[in-house]
């Protein structure tokens, strides 16, 4: 599957199927939640938050494609990501785009 956050495919003609969207919301644990309160004094990095962020956006990504998947889409353009707050130590991740069909030049 393409993923292009571009609002069309270059050299290419595409039929637009539909928007389509992936979205979770993740959280650390405790533990985890308490180091990273402990970092905030050194200052520096986070990596648990990157690494709960990244792993959102993986699940998320992944969701909107199989969505775009079952459309019958060969990709989704204008790709975009979206964050919120929850609560503390967890957040929303969305994931959307345009589900499209590539065409074949005649």
């Amino acid at each position: 599957m393409k993923l292009l956050n571009i609002d069309y495919i270059p050299g290419k003609d595409i039929e637009v199927l539909d928007m389509v969207k992936g979205t979770v919301v993740h959280s650390k644990n405790f533990g985890k939640d308490f180091m990273a309160s402990m970092k905030t004094l050194v200052g520096g990095e986070i990596t648990s938050y990157t690494e709960m962020l990244n792993e959102a956006r993986q699940i998320a990504v992944k969701r909107m494609v199989d969505e775009a998947e079952a459309l019958g889409a060969d990709a989704v353009i204008n790709v975009r990501y979206g964050t919120s707050a929850v609560m503390s130590g967890a957040a929303e991740v969305i994931a959307y785009g345009t589900a499209v069909k590539i065409l074949e030049k005649r």
